[in-house]
């Protein structure tokens, strides 16, 4: 039988730690919580003795917060998935918590079902990211730049200004790149192009190669490099 996925909470709000260890208790059965922090420095003591497979952090705790702690834990023990789930969308807290290791940026106005599934989507190493927080770096990226889809349109987002890293790729790939920058899934990219799933599929795998990227998430991070 396989192992429960092992779970570290860390957040200041009693109330936040003792309802979603209510919920994932009741809702989850293939995952159990180790321990409840509620500033770094206890996230950091308690993932050294507990050895969590993820953490969900919340950005801004007492004593140490939460992207000072996810650095000093992934230096140590990098084999740790560190998610972030905080109120806060701000730029700043998102680039510092990608540098510092994090392996996701969620919003707390997650529902409990979806974080259930970025749990689970997180052991199997597919890194998540709030779709709201992935649309807002990439229109602060290209704020002042012209957006526009392959045809002119307004609806499909393209990159007319070509990044000298994105001329690697096909126009097509191109667009698929734009769309998951600002947080569509493959079937969703399908819709928008007519596309069948299967060949977004195929150009996705290729544009990872391409980039030498490896998900969603560091696709992410090479579109918002300054």
């Amino acid at each position: 039988m396989e192992s429960k996925i092992k779970i570290l909470l860390a957040d200041d709000q009693t109330l936040i730690t003792e309802s979603l260890n209510t919920f994932l208790s009741n809702y989850a059965e293939d995952m159990t919580v180790v321990g409840a922090a509620a500033n770094g420095k206890e996230a950091i003591a308690i993932a050294e003795k507990e050895r969590p497979d993820i953490i969900l952090m919340d950005v801004l705790m007492p004593e140490m917060g939460g992207i000072e702690a996810v650095g000093f834990i992934k230096n140590k023990y990098p084999e740790i998935k560190i998610v972030m789930l905080s109120t806060y969308d701000e730029d700043e807290y998102v680039r510092a918590s990608i540098l510092a290791g994090a392996s996701g940026y969620l919003l707390k106005a997650i529902s409990p079902t979806e974080l259930i599934t970025v749990i689970r989507a997180l052991k199997n190493n597919v890194i998540q990211i709030s779709p709201e927080i992935a649309r807002k770096m990439v229109r602060q990226k290209y704020s002042g730049k012209e957006i526009i889809d392959a045809d002119g349109g307004a609806d499909a987002p393209g990159i007319k200004e070509v990044l000298p890293w994105l001329k690697t790729l096909t126009s097509r790939e191109r667009e698929i790149f734009t769309y998951i920058t600002i947080g569509y899934e493959n079937e969703e990219i399908a819709k928008k192009l007519n596309l069948a799933p299967q060949t977004v599929k195929n150009h996705v795998s290729a544009i990872y190669s391409k980039l030498g990227v490896k998900n969603r998430f560091e696709i992410i991070r090479l579109a918002n490099k300054r």
